[in-house]
């Protein structure tokens, strides 16, 4: 298994400007905002932090918290753009903007591993608000867009008609990821590639509750099972900071050691503008051929 890091840089529509004490400057289209990160244990590069708003947590260790905002900020959200991909972006009160911008590096991961294979099957699961279902949608993948969220779903979709796709190629499914996946199975689906972002803790359309550290390992073993020799990718992606890149990669090393390819692991980050230095984000690991 080889570690690798994967950087995302800045794009026109989004970018991190400075990031330091424990927060982050970050840029998404005309409007800059400040969020908690605490990785971030440096100081910043500069003084001017002039921002929109900024997410201030709550004070227990389970999330929460609540926006708090110097100027207006359009209530319904505003476009960006991501290459061929439009969508929306706007204040939540999970502290992000309905996407992940680190996430730039592997979507464009996935568009190379089935750049000469039009028409591959690729799955999004935990796709919420479907960039990376459309980054792939655009590039000619045929997909299967999962989440348990009616909601997130339906921005997804919404996104798809913004950016033109409505028409592209993509079953949106609303379920729950492990019960859907463990369907495929006995349907006996294959994909050419799967991508995977479960959050830490959830709960399905029906109440199911899913808990990263216990379920993980089951679903990436019934994820394997759509998995063939002829396929491309499986990429996970995981913000549990009780995780290590080692634990996954390792996981993924024994479910897919009867297949050819590679496995790899290691972490996401985003390239800060000010100084061009790393700020890390999450930890990935992935399969490939």
């Amino acid at each position: 298994m080889r570690l690798d890091t994967l950087i995302g840089e800045p794009w026109a529509d989004y970018g991190l400007i400075d990031s330091g004490h424990g927060k982050k400057l970050e840029r998404y289209g005309r409007f800059r905002f400040v969020r908690p990160e605490p990785q971030a244990m440096w100081a910043p590069a500069t003084a001017d932090w002039r921002a929109k708003g900024e997410f201030v947590p709550a004070s227990d260790e389970d999330g929460g918290g609540r926006w708090v905002f110097a100027e207006p900020v359009p209530r319904d959200g505003w476009p960006l753009k991501w290459n061929e991909v439009r969508f929306t972006a706007q204040t939540t009160p999970f502290r992000h903007l309905g996407f992940f911008p680190d996430m730039a590096p592997v979507w464009n991961w996935m568009r190379e591993r089935v750049a000469d294979k039009p028409g591959a099957e690729c799955m999004n699961l935990f796709g919420y608000t479907g960039v990376g279902t459309l980054a792939m949608a655009s590039a000619g993948a045929k997909m299967v867009h999962v989440d348990a969220s009616k909601k997130s779903v339906e921005a997804a979709r919404a996104n798809a008609a913004l950016s033109g796709l409505q028409d592209a190629p993509v079953r949106w499914i609303i379920d729950d990821a492990a019960k859907f996946i463990a369907r495929e199975v006995r349907r006996g689906r294959r994909y050419d590639g799967i991508l995977l972002d479960p959050p830490k803790y959830g709960r399905g359309p029906e109440g199911e509750i899913w808990r990263l550290e216990e379920d993980l390992p089951r679903l990436i073993a019934d994820c394997r099972k759509l998995i063939d020799a002829d396929s491309r990718f499986l990429f996970l992606t995981v913000y549990a900071v009780r995780m290590s890149a080692l634990a996954i990669g390792e996981l993924l090393s024994q479910l897919f050691a009867d297949l050819p390819g590679t496995v790899e692991a290691g972490e996401l980050g985003v390239r800060e503008e000010s100084r061009g230095l790393a700020l890390p984000t999450a930890i990935w690991a992935r399969w490939s051929r």
